[in-house]
């Protein structure tokens, strides 16, 4: 799953999150969606970047609340 931003490096969704802006993720295509990918899904999900067809070179475990990523490993 991805956010609306294309970030390069993990570091960067980190400090984006840590500045307080608010990041919703999403699954392209959107047909088979799972559950983490609703707007008002609070729990755990896992991203990835930068977005395709770039090569995965980063993922990470987010903790949304509300369907915001309020936390990132």
């Amino acid at each position: 799953m991805y956010t609306m931003t294309d970030f390069k490096t993990k570091k960067q969704l980190k400090e984006t999150i840590a500045r307080g802006q608010k990041l919703r993720i999403y699954q392209p295509g959107g047909v088979f969606a799972p559950p983490e990918a609703a707007p008002d899904y609070t729990g755990k999900a896992y991203r990835e970047g930068p977005h395709y067809p770039k090569p995965h070179t980063w993922y990470a475990e987010a903790w949304l609340e509300g369907g915001i990523i309020v936390k990132v490993k």
